[in-house]
């Protein structure tokens, strides 16, 4: 798949770049990219929910009222669950939810992904750029340039740019990630995908071990 390179003005510098078909143009497998996000979002849960249990309520373990004679219910303490201020039967402890994936399913959910946005023309590229220091104002500008300031923004580095990455910071709908930390959620997750120059050959060789 051949695409062109437009410079951060978004003009076309006249060069291509050559998107390999087999990271760019598969059939999209949905089943691998619906655990791989599902895993994502699984590991963005602290799991630090808890609710106090019989043991743990505060007050007596004095039985409050006889065993029998009364008209109604057997009750031990005032801790039991079925009274207003006792435990909470089987309510949620601590737990995590993170569960394992094999890495050739998180390859190819990430390769579906890919493949969706090239199938969407959602994807651009363009040449590598940097600032001299960080500016929301000029990164702010390559998004106008693009037409993509009115829309959510991924951006794609081959190597980490701290400037870049800052001058993106303040903005809700941009992002900027390096080639490694690329997820299948965050490539779903955006209206249009950015891909520098020096990120393609990452992102191929990353996705074809």
């Amino acid at each position: 798949m051949e695409v062109k390179v437009l410079d951060i003005n978004g003009k076309d510098t006249g060069r291509t770049v050559q998107l390999s078909d087999s990271v760019f143009a598969i059939e999209p497998n949905k089943h691998a990219i619906y655990l791989d996000v599902k895993q994502y979002l699984a590991n963005q849960r602290q799991g630090t929910h808890k609710a106090k249990e019989r043991n743990e309520v505060t007050g007596s373990t004095r039985k409050i009222k006889k065993q029998k004679g009364t008209g109604t219910a057997r009750a031990g303490s005032a801790k039991n669950p079925l009274f207003k201020g006792g435990g909470t039967i089987f309510g949620p402890r601590p737990r995590s939810y993170s569960f394992k994936l094999n890495k050739a399913l998180k390859r190819l959910a990430r390769k579906s992904a890919f493949s969706i946005k090239a199938q969407e023309q959602s994807l651009v590229v363009i040449e590598d750029f940097a600032f001299e220091a960080p500016s929301t104002k000029n990164f702010v500008n390559v998004l106008k340039a693009l037409g993509l300031e009115n829309k959510k923004a991924l951006f794609v580095l081959g190597d980490s740019n701290k400037n870049v990455y800052l001058s993106s910071r303040n903005l809700e709908r941009a992002s900027v990630v390096t080639s490694s930390e690329l997820n299948t959620y965050g490539i779903l997750n955006t209206n249009s995908l950015v891909l520098t120059e020096g990120s393609v050959e990452g992102i191929v060789e990353n996705l074809t071990k």
